[in-house]
C-alpha cells in the first residue's frame, strides 16, 4: 500500500547522492516565474495547452490539466519536503478569474493545493525549511502576487478625488488570500532560517511587495500591512533598504502624482518602527521625517490617512522634543489656506504637538505660530474658528501661554475683540467671549494695556479709511468737472524725444 501511494509523488524533486533537496528544473524557460504543471498522472494530451491570461495581468502561464496531490498525512516525513516542492510548483500556474466558468475543477485543485501549504506550514515541519524550498516559496508567491495593476486602478488619486465610488475588487481574491495566508506563516515559522531567506527575500522582491500597496483592493492592502511588518521584524539585513523604498513611495506621492492607494497602510507600518528606533535618532530619521512627513500634509487626500500621519510625527516627538519646533514649522509652512477641513485637521494635530512640547521648544516658534491662530479664531468658517477657540480648553497650553502671556497676548487680543464685536456664528461669539475671560483672568493689567493698544490701532486705522475715501470724492470731484472731448476735434501730442541707452545702436 505504500508503495502506492508513494508511486504518485512526482519525482521531479529528489534527493542527491549527498543528501540534499535537489531543485526542480523543470521550468518554462521564458524566465518570467511560470510553470507548467507537474503530476505524474497527467495524461499526456494534456501537455498542449493554451495561454491564458490572468485577472491582474498575470505573467502569461501555460495551463495544463492538474490533477491532487496526495495529501501530506498519506507520506513520511522524509518525503513531505519533496511534496511540498511538488504542491509549490504545482501552484504556480495562474487562471483567467474574470471568466468564472473557465478551469473551473483546475482552479478548485489549486486552492485546496493552497489550504493543504497553508496547514502544513502552519503546523511546523519536521525540520528547517531547505533552500529549495524557500526558493520555491517565493518563486511560487511572486508568479500570484506580483503584477501589473490595470490604469483605472490609479484614477481614484488616493481617494480623495472619487470617495463616492467603490473599490475595485479583484476576482481572483478566493486564491490571493490564501497565498498571501500563506506567505505570512512561511515568513513568520521558526523553521525559517532568515540568514537563508534573504537571498530569495531581496531587495527585488520587497520592491514588488511595496509596488501592490497602490492595489485597490483593501483586503490586499491589509495582508500586505501584515507581511512586511514581519519582513521588517525578521530580516535585519533589509530594513535600511525598506525605509528606503518607503520613502521614495512618499516622495513619488508628494512631488509627483499625488495618486497612491496605500499611503495609510505604509504610513500604519512606519508608525510601528518609529517606536523602535534607538536614542539618540540617527540623521537618516530626521532626514525622513521633514522630507517624507511633514511635506506628507501638502495633499489634498490628508484625511485619507491624517490619523497615520499625526501618529507617526507625535511618535518622533516623543522620541527627540527638539524635533518639536522643526515640525511646527512644517506645519506653518504647508498651513492650509482655503481648504477648512485640513484647517481643522491641521488644528487638531497642532494640540497633540503642543501637548508634548517643553517651554524651549515652544519659545522658537510661538510668534509665527500664534499669528496663525490668530488668523484662524478670525476665520469666517466656524469649524476653524471653533477648533482654534478649543486650545484654551488644553491645560498644557494654556499653561504654556501663560508663562508667555506678555508675547502672546498682544498678538491675539486684536482677533478676540474682532471676533466678540461682528463674527456672525453665535457659537465662536460665545468661545470667544469665554477665552476672552480667561486672559483677562490671566492678566488683566496686560488685558487693559493691549485693550487701550488694540483702540489706538482701531483709531488710526479708521482716520486712514476715512482719509483715503477723502482722497477718492476728490479724484472723482475733478474728473466730473472735466469737460469731456466730443466730436472730431483734433488734440496735438507733443512726441518725447527717444532715449538711448549704454551701447545702443542708432
Amino acid at each position: 500500500m505504500l508503495k502506492q501511494i508513494l508511486s504518485k509523488i512526482p519525482r521531479k524533486s529528489f534527493k542527491s547522492d549527498n543528501g540534499d533537496l535537489m531543485l526542480n528544473t523543470n521550468m518554462n524557460g521564458s524566465g518570467n516565474g511560470t510553470a507548467r504543471a507537474q503530476n505524474g498522472n497527467a495524461a499526456p494530451g494534456k501537455a498542449n495547452a493554451t495561454k491564458r491570461t490572468s485577472s491582474a495581468v498575470f505573467p502569461t502561464s501555460v495551463v495544463a490539466g492538474i490533477e491532487p496531490l496526495v495529501s501530506f498525512k498519506d507520506v513520511p516525513n522524509s518525503e513531505k519536503m519533496n511534496l511540498f516542492l511538488s504542491k509549490l510548483n504545482l501552484c504556480c500556474v495562474t487562471f483567467d478569474f474574470y471568466d468564472p466558468s473557465k478551469n473551473t475543477s483546475e482552479k478548485d485543485i489549486k486552492r485546496q493545493t493552497l489550504i493543504e501549504l497553508v496547514d502544513f506550514v502552519a503546523s511546523g515541519p519536521p525540520s528547517k525549511f531547505p533552500e529549495p524550498a524557500i526558493f520555491a516559496m517565493s518563486r511560487m508567491c511572486s508568479v500570484n502576487l506580483f503584477r501589473v495593476f490595470p490604469p483605472n486602478y490609479r484614477s481614484g488619486g488616493g481617494g480623495a478625488e472619487n470617495d463616492d465610488d467603490e473599490p475595485m475588487f479583484d476576482p481572483s481574491w478566493t486564491h490571493l488570500q490564501i497565498v498571501y495566508d500563506l506567505l505570512l506563516k512561511f515568513i513568520t515559522s521558526p523553521s525559517l532560517d532568515a540568514k537563508v531567506a534573504k537571498k530569495y527575500i531581496d531587495h527585488s522582491f520587497i520592491v514588488k511587495l511595496l509596488d501592490l500597496f497602490d492595489s485597490e483592493d483593501p483586503r490586499e492592502r491589509e495582508c500586505l500591512k501584515s507581511i512586511l511588518h514581519r519582513v521588517y521584524g525578521k530580516f535585519m539585513v533589509h530594513r535600511p533598504y525598506i525605509r528606503k523604498a518607503m520613502s521614495n513611495i512618499f516622495y513619488r506621492f508628494v512631488f509627483e502624482t499625488e495618486k497612491h492607494n496605500g499611503i495609510a497602510e505604509l504610513l500604519e507600518i512606519f508608525g510601528s518602527v518609529i517606536s523602535g528606533f534607538a536614542l539618540p535618532l540617527k540623521e537618516e530619521h530626521k532626514i525622513f521625517l521633514w522630507r517624507a512627513l511633514i511635506p506628507l500634509h501638502k495633499p489634498k487626500s490628508l484625511g485619507v490617512y491624517f490619523q497615520q500621519l499625526s501618529y507617526c510625527i507625535t511618535q518622533f516627538i516623543d522620541k527627540e522634543p527638539k524635533l518639536t519646533s522643526t515640525v511646527i514649522k512644517g506645519l506653518l509652512k504647508y498651513w492650509p489656506i482655503t481648504n477648512s477641513q485640513k484647517e481643522v485637521m491641521f488644528l487638531g494635530e497642532l494640540e497633540e504637538i503642543l501637548e508634548a512640547t517643553n517651554m524651549l521648544e515652544f519659545q522658537k516658534v510661538m510668534i509665527p505660530l500664534f499669528s496663525r491662530i490668530a488668523c484662524c479664531i478670525n476665520s469666517y468658517h466656524f469649524q476653524v474658528a471653533e477648533r482654534a477657540l478649543f486650545l484654551w480648553n488644553n491645560d498644557q497650553i494654556l499653561n504654556l501661554i501663560g508663562h508667555n502671556r506678555g508675547v502672546i497676548l498682544p498678538i491675539i487680543f486684536p482677533a478676540l475683540e474682532r471676533n466678540a464685536q461682528n463674527h456672525w456664528n453665535q457659537a465662536v461669539l460665545n468661545l470667544t467671549l469665554n477665552v476672552r475671560k480667561i486672559v483677562q483672568e490671566m492678566d488683566e493689567p496686560l488685558f487693559l494695556e493691549c485693550q487701550m493698544q488694540f483702540r489706538e490701532d482701531e483709531a488710526k486705522l479708521s482716520l486712514i479709511a476715512e482719509q483715503r475715501k477723502v482722497n477718492w470724492e476728490r479724484l472723482e470731484d475733478a474728473a466730473t468737472r472735466l469737460q469731456p472731448i466730443t466730436g472730431n476735434i483734433a488734440v496735438m501730442v507733443t512726441p518725447s524725444a527717444p532715449s538711448y541707452g549704454v551701447g545702443s545702436v542708432v
